[in-house]
């Protein structure tokens, strides 16, 4: 027997799912009209909460349609499409005995700050907050914010895509395959990955529940596909913050220009976790080593470590490797440039970051993985104080490491001898 017959099904399955992923989200109407309140998870304290969510207009389901996948996708795309953002309407929050009532932007999106008055209940970190929508009848919709626990020591803030699964954002056509094909199962996630963001979350006790907040360049209509990836692959959920929306419509088929840059996202995050120290997530591929420095330059002291997955080896991303770690050199913070996880968690072991139960399952899961990204070895570059690490990297000593480009690029950390662990960062001065 071959194995050719299968071919036409094959494509007929792929073209199921990337129109299944296209016509996503499609909620049942909540309220006359078609009316839907989309409330997505949100962060915070016990003194302020950040919550995002839309209001559009849909119609109703073709029921009809159900038993037919395919054509069940079509309707569903064609809803989205015709779905209507509400531009103007009045939601009304409810958190903590307080309430802050916001108005949709013009693609329909609110945003909602709110000061409790209330502590939250304790035992739990994710506490609901009700929603309405001014309407006849009112639509009554909960979001969820994450509140940290008093136990947690830091915070981790994350890029998704090429940081903890494949997309391919140095080839195109991989990244629109596997944003768009590829389901929440077969989006591959970087070995040893989801088992660094649970020992990053569970922190060195292994019971600290550090938020995770992660930012992504995907348009917010792959939401639930994210949640589902998440959860298959057990890393910690949390806020997801798009930079862009993408807004598919008939006038408008191309993505928009993000409004709001990673930069800014971040500062808002790092504003409402002011009294915690922060650890960076991020990949080699595009803008992550640029903003991260800018980051570490505005925020002195919060940084305490910055974690570059290496995607991408051209001149140009190691010019902005190099001035990323110019900036965390200069803070006294510390730098991990790697292809390989586990690199990356025996690193945070030893500045106490996470348990060493951590490290360990972060090799099992890459040898489980089939340690595809293996690095070539670890160097470090460093001199006995901030300045003198900061001379090396302007001497050439993390050009000289990265430029051979091998076939298996090394790891390297980028950090001072006297470097302190958690909670103690080193002045910049």
């Amino acid at each position: 027997m071959t194995n050719a017959a299968p071919t036409e099904p094959n494509w007929r399955t792929a073209v199921v799912r990337l129109l299944a992923l296209s016509a996503r989200p499609v909620r049942k109407a909540q309220g006359r009209g078609g009316t839907v309140i989309e409330a997505y998870r949100g962060y915070g304290t016990s003194e302020e909460i950040f919550l995002i969510g839309r209001v559009f207009r849909q119609s109703d389901p073709d029921r009809a349609a159900r038993s037919d996948e395919l054509r069940a996708s079509l309707r569903d795309i064609a809803r989205r499409i015709r779905r209507r953002k509400i531009a103007g309407a009045s939601v009304t929050a409810r958190f903590g005995g307080a309430e802050a009532r916001v108005a949709t932007d013009r693609d329909g999106y609110f945003r909602v700050h709110l000061r409790p008055r209330e502590a939250p209940p304790s035992g739990t970190a994710w506490h609901p907050v009700e929603l309405t929508l001014e309407a006849d009848p009112p639509v009554i919709a909960q979001g969820q914010v994450y509140i940290p626990p008093a136990g947690c020591r830091l915070v981790v803030i994350s890029d998704i895509d090429d940081t903890i699964m494949h997309t391919g954002v140095a080839n195109k056509f991989k990244m629109l395959w596997r944003l768009f094909v590829a389901d929440a199962e077969n989006r591959v996630a970087f070995p040893g990955a989801a088992a660094l963001c649970r020992a990053l979350h569970d922190g060195s006790t292994g019971h600290e529940a550090n938020p995770m907040l992660y930012v992504s360049r995907a348009p917010w209509g792959i939401y639930d596909m994210l949640d589902a990836f998440f959860r298959h692959h057990a890393i910690p959920v949390g806020p997801v913050l798009f930079l862009r929306e993408w807004g598919l419509s008939w006038r408008h088929p191309l993505p928009r220009k993000a409004e709001h840059h990673k930069r800014e996202l971040i500062g808002h995050m790092l504003a409402f976790y002011r009294d915690l120290p922060v650890v960076l997530l991020g990949d080699s591929g595009q803008h992550d080593p640029e903003v991260y420095a800018q980051v570490v330059k505005d925020h002195p002291g919060r940084v305490l470590a910055v974690y570059i997955r290496n995607v991408s080896r051209g001149e140009s991303r190691i010019a902005e490797i190099e001035r990323l770690a110019a900036a965390v050199g200069a803070a006294g913070s510390s730098l991990v440039l790697a292809a390989d996880s586990s690199a990356m968690a025996e690193h945070a072991v030893g500045l106490g970051l996470i348990a060493p139960e951590g490290r360990a399952a972060v090799s099992a899961e890459r040898e489980t993985g089939g340690a595809a990204e293996a690095g070539a070895g670890t160097h470090r570059v460093g001199g006995s104080t901030a300045a003198d690490t900061s001379r090396k990297i302007a001497d050439g000593e993390l050009r000289s490491i990265l430029e051979p480009r091998p076939d298996k690029p090394p790891n390297v950390v980028v950090e001072p001898a006297d470097r302190n662990g958690l909670g103690t960062p080193q002045d910049p001065s």
